[in-house]
């Protein structure tokens, strides 16, 4: 079973060469580029070579752009928590179902995913993301704690530590990960799998 669904983005019909889709992917990769606050109205017009009237035909603001945006990071991390396999089966396998969950997310909604990982907490809704983004947290931090009270994970590592190495590693990825190239997204999950749960010796080494 597939641990990631397609992005929800609205299509909603508006100026011609346009839709809501469109408008939001390119005005995601302005604010992963040059920052959020310093992408103005203008700067997202010019990106998308239409006036900035126009973009009021697909969206009301900025701020509704990025409110969709973070929507579909959220939302799509989210949504692997509802998935069967995140809700039955062994700690350990619910764990790793969720981790590979992510990756796939990430991998499906880069752009978007960036952008929820850089917030600064600077506006309501940003700080409102990040208090999501901490619930997933802890989520994630209480099913470590119950692989280890099951037994099936290491208990001398507090069971937050073992939750922000693994964010850390899976985080990483935006930052170097080019989606198309000869990595797979399925590969990237399983190569992420393996370093976490068996490390760097085992059974590959010479």
């Amino acid at each position: 079973m597939s641990t990631t669904a397609a992005p929800s983005t609205a299509t909603k019909r508006g100026r011609p060469g346009h839709d809501q889709a469109s408008v939001l992917r390119t005005s995601v990769e302005v604010f992963n580029k040059h920052g959020y606050e310093a992408a103005s109205m203008g700067l997202l017009a010019q990106a998308l070579g239409i006036s900035k009237s126009a973009i009021y035909h697909h969206v009301p603001s900025k701020e509704e752009l990025l409110r969709l945006a973070l929507e579909e990071a959220l939302g799509g991390l989210e949504g692997v928590l509802l998935l069967d396999g995140a809700r039955s089966g062994a700690p350990n396998e619910r764990l790793e179902f969720v981790l590979r969950g992510m990756v796939g997310v990430l991998v499906d909604r880069l752009p978007f995913v960036t952008l929820l990982l850089r917030l600064r907490g600077n506006t309501e809704m940003e700080r409102e993301a990040m208090n999501r983004r901490r619930a997933f947290d802890r989520t994630i931090t209480a099913l470590v704690t119950e692989a280890q009270q099951a037994g099936t994970l290491r208990t001398d590592i507090a069971a937050g530590t073992i939750t922000r190495l693994l964010f850390g590693t899976i985080n990483s990825i935006v930052e170097w990960y080019k989606p198309g190239g000869h990595l797979s997204a399925k590969k990237l999950a399983d190569d992420v799998l393996v370093l976490s749960f068996q490390g760097l010796l085992g059974s590959g080494t010479a």
